[in-house]
């Protein structure tokens, strides 16, 4: 079999190959083709005339003839036909401007986008955050910077602070919002300004003690109560909160991180759900404020704080910088 460049012999055992010519004239051509040669041709094309296009790029028209000519001598094709009034393109010519049109845009393309990543107005972001954090501090400095700079592409997911700061540690995010778990070293991480979170009892707009003040938890205890996995952190302030007030929890707990059977529980029932204060604040403005309360508790419960934390061996982009200052603005 014989291929372009090279030759196959094959026999019984196996096949031999063995390169015979790899033309270097075109490679060569390649090479020497840089981005003001191919302007150069653009800009002959769409003036018609060599000196015009070449006082536009700053050359001399001595220089842009020269290039020219090396252009087609290189290429094997006459680019343009000379005309008292002009140049035209030849068929090669223009096939040839199509391609230096397109490489070009591509050119210019990622200059804009290499640019704005290094000033930080481009560029990916990823960030992860537990859910208070996310709807206080998070969102806004998003929409902040996006204002500024609608390139920056941000990816950011809320979940538990394992999740957060196992993702951190596999450097799937630039940086997370949360608490540090205690099975990971904190000599491996920056840990920035820290902020409490409240808990806050959302219940249906009909249940019994909406509109109660100064309620206390034992007031609570008869009622189904939906709220997250053990081990959560608003799930221990709220088994705490119970053990400093020496009194027995809840019995009847539904288990669920699912905020749609979260509401879906409490638009059905009498159920208490605890949620951060930035959650509760969201779901009973307009238009759920009409079926929402947040009960209102003689002892407020407070949740653990959580951090801005980030890896200390990975280096953040602009854009990435630039999110978390916002962000820290906000903690």
């Amino acid at each position: 079999m014989r291929y372009r460049g090279m030759t196959c012999r094959s026999n019984a055992i196996g096949a031999d190959f063995h390169i015979i010519r790899v033309i270097p004239g075109r490679m060569d051509f390649l090479r020497r083709l840089k981005p003001h040669h191919l302007r150069l041709i653009v800009r002959i094309a769409d003036t018609g005339k060599l000196q015009v296009a070449a006082s536009a790029l700053a050359m001399s028209q001595p220089a842009a003839s020269r290039i020219l000519t090396d252009i087609e001598a290189d290429s094997g094709a006459q680019l343009f036909i000379r005309h008292p009034k002009g140049m035209e393109p030849t068929q090669a010519g223009t096939a040839f401007v199509k391609h230096a049109r397109s490489v070009l845009n591509a050119l210019d393309s990622l200059e804009s986008e290499v640019g704005g990543i290094n000033m930080g107005q481009a560029g990916e972001v990823r960030v992860g955050s537990v859910t208070g954090p996310a709807i206080k501090c998070l969102v806004p400095a998003l929409l902040e910077v996006k204002r500024a700079s609608p390139k920056i592409e941000p990816t950011f997911a809320v979940g538990p602070s394992v999740d957060l700061v196992r993702g951190l540690e596999a450097r799937r995010f630039d940086f997370v919002i949360a608490r540090l778990p205690p099975d990971y070293d904190s000599r491996d991480f920056q840990l920035l300004p820290a902020r409490s979170e409240v808990i806050s009892l959302l219940v249906h707009a009909r249940h019994p003690l909406a509109g109660a003040k100064g309620l206390t938890l034992e007031a609570l205890t008869e009622f189904g109560w939906v709220i997250q996995e053990r081990g959560s952190p608003i799930r221990q302030a709220v088994e705490t909160a119970f053990a400093e007030a020496g009194i027995r929890p809840p019995s009847n707990i539904t288990n669920s991180s699912s905020m749609l059977v979260v509401l879906s529980l409490l638009r059905e029932s009498d159920t208490v759900a605890p949620v951060s204060a930035e959650v509760a604040g969201l779901l009973t403005q307009p238009p759920l404020s009409a079926d929402l309360r947040v009960l209102d508790l003689a002892v407020p419960m407070t949740v653990a704080p959580y951090f801005l934390i980030r890896h200390r061996s990975q280096q953040l982009s602009r854009a990435a910088e630039t999110l978390m200052r916002g962000v820290l603005a906000r903690l």
